[in-house]
């Protein structure tokens, strides 16, 4: 029972409580460059979920079982970087060959992932926090979940903008700012879910 209790607080918590994106403000470039189309953050959020939980599964028994017994944990992040940049570099031969539309949508926001700071921050905080293989590929997964979700929702937010008589001074990046921050405030009300 504690391990089925332990699942479920690491998906809430990251899905939800933790949201990288929108409670720790990781990830903000492609959440604001892809979220203008519903479809764009639906491709981006498929990639994000498959680097951030492949990253995971990755970079944590390379940091306990090479960098840890070797004493070279000063070598996590830029280790971390190059293993994000390898699996972003697969995906993004395999969107170009299968889905070339969805590839050509994505267009410099794909080779960012490398650079989002999301799927940094979550194979970093992996091995910090998480003591178990399966914890921390199922915090990376959980992750990569939280940050679709807090795409998609705010796709759509913004596509319903575009049909909105918005003042001058307000539109474009302000309004999306605006309701990014509004977004974020909603997702601050499942902190009470564990009581915090």
């Amino acid at each position: 029972m504690t391990v089925f209790r332990n699942i479920c607080v690491i998906l809430v918590s990251a899905i939800l409580v933790d949201n990288y994106v929108l409670s720790q403000f990781l990830g903000i470039c492609p959440f604001l460059g892809v979220s203008k189309k519903t479809s764009s953050a639906l491709g981006m959020s498929g990639a994000v979920i498959a680097v951030m939980t492949i990253a995971g599964a990755v970079t944590w028994p390379i940091h306990k079982y090479v960098l840890e017994p070797y004493d070279l944990t000063y070598l996590s992040t830029m280790a971390f970087i190059l293993i994000i940049a390898m699996l972003v570099q697969c995906i993004e031969i395999l969107l170009k060959r299968f889905i070339p539309a969805l590839y050509n949508s994505l267009g410099v926001y794909l080779p960012l992932i490398t650079t989002n700071c999301a799927v940094l921050g979550v194979t970093l905080l992996n091995v910090d926090q998480y003591g178990k293989f399966y914890e921390a590929v199922l915090n990376s997964f959980a992750a990569g979940i939280g940050f679709a979700l807090a795409l998609i929702l705010f796709s759509g937010i913004r596509e319903k903008l575009e049909t909105c008589e918005i003042p001058k001074a307000f539109q474009g990046m302000p309004i999306a700012l605006i309701a990014a921050s509004i977004t974020a405030l909603s997702f601050a009300g499942f902190a009470g879910l564990f009581g915090i």
